[in-house]
């Protein structure tokens, strides 16, 4: 039997409190685009917000449910450990420079011959820029941050898994991704895709991590369509897991299973895309809503704290306006 294979990551989706602060960060600190608000489905008095790339691109996204009663959770085995974004090469000493004019704190790391720079989010959430040849530059520009030195999208992640090895067989027997290489603890696989594409795992299996603010609910991976979503809807309950139905989530079809590692995995589909309900000119400005939830749009306004995209400015550049 042949293996499908993944172009690599989907999305990311991570839980967060408070909503505004969360914008502030992922659009205000990273330039990312808030392509989408709207709300979880599942939990309509709960903001779900999609940052990515200026189009939305699959393999950029990176979704939060934001909730100020959530609680702080523990990062660990059965979540996704740290989330890659990748730059264009020459961009780490700009990056560096920044997040450090915002007062956060950086890591110097480095895996498979290359640097990462590390820090946390705002709730703990851990992420890492890593400079990439590969994948097209952003075209979209904010906060002061060019288009060269601009977040592309995933680089990849890197998984914490309570079982290593039955990991790494889901991501090349099901996900069909190549292992690459072993080294310094990690395994790494590859992925067909030129963002998204790059995934390492711990050799060593990783104490349970707990959900809640500051950790990530679960990883996506790209269906290139709708035949060939349903048809890993298939492989994957072959392969001996307990698939979901396939459920419209507007933007794109999903699946999910948790796979042996503990680790809840979706598999998205690339179409429609984020300008499915509204111009892909004015993504993000307006609380979007599925049919089913219109009649009640006044109500569930009403329940959701007010956010907005704001541009800030590093420290550095507050203390010496003339230098912008």
């Amino acid at each position: 039997m042949t293996i499908q294979k993944t172009a690599g990551i989907h999305h990311i989706t991570a839980f967060a409190r408070n909503p505004q602060e969360n914008v502030d960060f992922y659009a205000g600190v990273l330039g990312l685009r808030l392509v989408k608000k709207t709300i979880n489905f599942d939990a309509p008095e709960v903001y779900h917000l999609y940052f990515g790339d200026k189009a939305g691109s699959p393999g950029t996204i990176i979704t939060f449910f934001p909730h100020p009663d959530s609680r702080k959770g523990r990062i660990g085995g059965g979540q996704v450990g740290v989330t890659t974004y990748a730059v264009p090469a020459g961009a780490l000493a700009f990056w560096e420079e920044r997040l450090a004019g915002f007062g956060i704190p950086l890591r110097q790391a480095s895996r498979f011959g290359e640097r990462y720079l590390q820090f946390d989010d705002n709730e703990g959430l851990r992420l890492e820029l890593v400079e990439r040849e590969a994948g097209a530059n952003s075209e979209w520009e904010f906060g002061g941050i060019p288009a060269d030195k601009a977040i592309k999208g995933f680089g990849g992640a890197i998984l914490f898994s309570a079982n290593a090895k039955r990991t790494a067989a889901v991501l090349e027997q099901v996900l069909g991704m190549t292992r690459v290489g072993e080294e310094d603890g990690y395994t790494r696989f590859r992925a067909s895709g030129e963002i998204g594409n790059i995934v390492d795992v711990p050799t060593a299996d990783m104490p349970w991590g707990a959900p809640g603010a500051g950790t990530i609910h679960h990883i996506a991976w790209r269906a290139a369509d709708f035949e060939q979503h349903v048809q890993w809807q298939r492989e994957v309950s072959e392969a001996g897991f307990q698939p979901t139905e396939v459920i419209d989530r507007q933007y794109f079809n999903a699946i999910y299973f948790r796979e042996s590692g503990g680790i809840l995995f979706e598999i998205a589909t690339d179409p429609p895309g984020f300008a499915n309900d509204e111009p892909a000119e004015s993504l993000g400005g307006k609380l979007m809503l599925p049919s089913w939830y219109e009649p009640h749009r006044a109500q569930i306004e009403a329940n959701l704290l007010p956010i907005e995209v704001r541009e800030l400015i590093p420290q550095a550049l507050r203390a010496d306006p003339d230098s912008v």
